[in-house]
């Protein structure tokens, strides 16, 4: 189902989208009790729920390539928050795991990112909000990370 409607193609979406998430990011880095950037804190989420994950596999969940991830772990080891360890089936892979430190810190975030999911809502219906996340999901599918990052 497309939308036609002449209207709904004048609400620059492009540029809502784009201040939004420049707005969000610069609040989010602001917060004096954020420890992590939004990308390590993504990083963490990914190990909270499978702790040793390749980091190839850390770097699609977070939409990253290779290079991007590998500087995103090299941060985040180097702010202890996690340890890039050899994967024992493959010498050539490497497996991320969180820190004590790290997982302080995820708890910390977890908190803080439902304050802000509570704040993104505020005044919206559970029905608009699941509408606006299957908008956001359907971006990925429509605009798709080119294969060769």
């Amino acid at each position: 189902m497309r939308n036609k409607d002449a209207a709904a193609r004048h609400h620059r979406l492009i540029y809502l989208l784009n201040v939004a998430q420049r707005r969000l990011q610069r609040w989010m880095a602001a917060q004096p009790q954020n420890e992590v950037t939004p990308a390590q804190a993504g990083l963490l989420f990914i190990l909270g729920k499978q702790d040793g994950v390749l980091m190839g596999e850390a770097g699609a969940a977070l939409d990253m390539g290779p290079a991007g991830i590998s500087g995103l772990v090299d941060r985040s080891a180097a702010a202890r928050l996690v340890e890039r360890r050899a994967d024992r089936e493959d010498g050539r892979a490497w497996r991320v795991w969180l820190t004590l430190k790290g997982r302080t810190v995820l708890a910390q975030a977890k908190t803080d990112a439902a304050q802000i999911n509570a704040a993104l809502t505020d005044g919206f219906t559970s029905a608009e909000i699941d509408i606006v996340a299957r908008w956001l999901s359907s971006i990925q599918d429509k605009f798709p990370r080119p294969s060769d990052e």
